[in-house]
């Protein structure tokens, strides 16, 4: 049988990213890691320019959190912390991930970030990046999701909840942006691109992805960056998911002029 391995250019992205690390699936599954690897980690990379490198990993693992992939984020992380994603922002992205996937899926990365960190002689708890107390955490959640999401939207998810449904768009300004968007530790334009991340990995949240989009553009994000972003995401969400958010890419920004292949 003729031996299968990734070409150069993967092979020396992978040892720069998983230092010492042999993939046990190299060897009972050549084929597959070698088309893999070569996708992932040397055709997809020529087209992620417009993101550095930790960005990218950073947005990859909040897409893994989203797709529930325990195992690959593990390695993954292995391979964040070492192109310099700080411990602490390891965390905040995971901390990101709540409002978004819910804790049900979040309780078993939180555990898996803390595994990681400590077997790297991380201390924890690390220092806390909470700005809002109880008593601040609406009016400063409802600011910071008026600059991010416009303040016309936001005033007309209010005045279009029913009455019953009022508390939701309370419990969105106060919770999920004044918990988590009010947070120190990463930047907003970088938490829209992983918000952007977690929702075109789960799936069935165009409507919120397309929100998000316009969302990634208000804060200073690019279409080149979005772009990157999915790119990057491919090779571990699929093309589904990764079609489809591209879908709500196009309808929020202006594409390039197409090439005339004359």
């Amino acid at each position: 049988m003729t031996d299968r391995k990734p070409n150069a250019e993967a092979a020396a992205a992978h040892d720069r990213l998983f230092p010492g690390h042999v993939s046990t699936l190299a060897v009972t599954d050549p084929e597959l890691i070698e088309h893999f690897d070569n996708f992932a980690f040397d055709e997809v990379l020529r087209h992620t320019g417009d993101l550095p490198e930790r960005i990218r990993l950073m947005t990859q693992l909040a897409a893994m959190i989203a797709v529930g992939a325990v195992a690959e984020y593990r390695v993954m992380l292995g391979a964040a912390l070492t192109v310099g994603v700080t411990p602490l922002e390891a965390k905040e992205i995971v901390y990101q991930a709540v409002p978004y996937s819910g804790m049900a899926r979040v309780f078993d990365f939180l555990h898996a970030t803390n595994d990681v960190l400590t077997e790297q002689g991380v201390s924890l708890p690390l220092e806390g990046q909470s700005t809002t107390t109880p008593e601040t955490r609406a009016a400063d959640g409802l600011a910071v999701q008026k600059h991010i999401v416009g303040d016309d939207a936001v005033t007309a998810m209010y005045a279009n909840a029913p009455a019953d449904q009022r508390h939701i768009q309370e419990f969105l300004s106060a919770n999920c942006f004044g918990d988590h968007y009010t947070r120190t530790g990463l930047d907003v334009p970088t938490r829209e691109l992983l918000t952007f991340a977690l929702l075109a990995a789960l799936g069935g949240a165009d409507r919120q992805v397309q929100g998000h989009v316009a969302a990634n553009l208000n804060v200073g994000n690019t279409r080149a960056q979005l772009v990157a972003v999915l790119t990057g995401l491919l090779p571990f969400i699929g093309y589904p998911r990764t079609l489809n958010a591209l879908s709500a890419v196009n309808a929020g920004t202006t594409p390039p002029p197409q090439e005339d292949d004359a």
